[in-house]
């Protein structure tokens, strides 16, 4: 039999868990985490796991950690014994005005601020979350866990790819939480600081796509396609946006403030067609380029105006009609944070540009170059 003396040892272990300082302790001395990793004869995603908490070093390798940074080993890694119960916290909610208690949440700390991003289900799966709303009108979110010691970015913006990006982060021991959002809004959220990074392509020029934005600082992602997306064989034989205002052609519209509507307004002007011609033009419209994309692959609408990726994302047909530039903009104060230089190293990775490039027909030549 196993004695109770035992049991309550093991009882103890699996209650505890390492807090690891070692992030902290790293970036105060000016430490990169190929260098570290280097002097522990690691290698650098195991120096951001361990900074993550999702891996624990052997005895060898704490001391090597410790020798290297200066500072004793207990400094570096505590033992907590007894995590605190999940608890009722006060959140700035983005896009979050028709949820109702219950609401799954994403929660990202930006600064000072925790931020919750509601999570969408789709068909087949509920979404990821760490939270529910609990009251709606104070914005009080129930975590369901203790606080994730993974480092997480808040990106917004309506990019398709942001699951592309998610995924190799996850490699880097960082979790995106992306807040599907428009250009506009995505800016306006950074200037609020309720967001690390906002995605934009509001503007087809030269500049940056930020506009004049004090204390900005502003990356290529990619050079995508927009154009109209059509059912698959195009059945309406639609060729440019003249032939969006021809009888028994139905657009499912993007909402005001969107690079897809000001696109599709321009392209309107260039030919001379008022919108008011255009059937489903002033409907209620789809946020975003995938959601815009699956109302014509369910033929909901012959047509919306969306990138090529969300076109390929349902195997629609796609009518190019411009090449944007879609830009990363974040306040130059944050790239000083972890999280934020790993995302500008994933950035930089082939694989990550191959498969920006082959599975949604991004340009990548330019993709980490910074334009401000």
């Amino acid at each position: 039999m196993v004695s109770r003396k035992r049991r309550d040892a093991e009882a103890d272990g699996r209650a505890a868990r390492v807090h690891s300082r070692l992030a902290e302790a790293r970036q105060s001395r000016g430490v990169a985490a190929v260098a570290l990793a280097r002097v522990a004869g690691v290698t650098r995603q195991t120096i951001y796991a361990i900074e993550a908490g999702t891996y624990v070093p052997n005895t060898a390798i704490a001391l090597k950690l410790a020798r290297a940074l200066e500072m004793p080993v207990e400094d570096l890694f505590q033992l907590d014994v007894e995590p605190p119960a999940p608890r009722l916290v006060a959140a700035r909610l983005i896009g979050g005005e028709e949820c109702c208690r219950g609401t799954p949440v994403q929660l990202c700390k930006v600064g000072e601020k925790w931020v919750g991003v509601p999570a969408v289900a789709a068909p087949w799966q509920l979404p990821p979350a760490d939270a529910v709303l609990a009251d709606p009108a104070r914005g009080l979110v129930q975590r369901l866990a203790e606080d994730n010691r993974e480092p997480r970015l808040l990106v917004a913006g309506c990019d398709p790819a942001v699951s592309v990006l998610s995924r190799h982060l996850q490699r880097a021991s960082v979790q995106l939480v992306a807040a599907a959002v428009n250009s506009s809004v995505a800016i306006e959220l950074l200037r609020e600081r309720l967001v690390h990074v906002a995605g934009t392509h509001l503007r087809a020029d030269p500049g940056p796509a930020a506009g004049p934005f004090r204390g900005a600082a502003v990356f290529v992602f990619a050079v995508w396609e927009e154009g109209i997306v059509t059912a698959r064989g195009n059945p309406k034989r639609l060729r440019d946006a003249a032939g969006l205002a021809r009888r028994g052609v139905r657009l499912v519209n993007r909402e005001s403030g969107s690079g897809a509507r000001q696109l599709l307004d321009r392209a309107l002007a260039a030919a001379g067609i008022d919108s008011g011609r255009i059937g489903g033009y002033d409907e209620p419209p789809a946020a975003g380029h995938l959601s815009a994309a699956w109302r014509v692959y369910s033929g909901l609408a012959d047509c919306c105006i969306a990138t090529r990726s969300a076109a390929r994302a349902f195997g629609l047909d796609f009518v190019p009609l411009e090449s944007n530039r879609y830009d990363l903009v974040l306040r130059s104060e944050s790239l000083q944070i972890a999280a934020v230089e790993r995302l500008f190293e994933t950035l930089a990775q082939t694989a990550v540009r191959r498969e920006l490039e082959t599975l949604c027909g991004y340009d990548t030549r330019e993709t980490g170059r910074r334009l401000l």
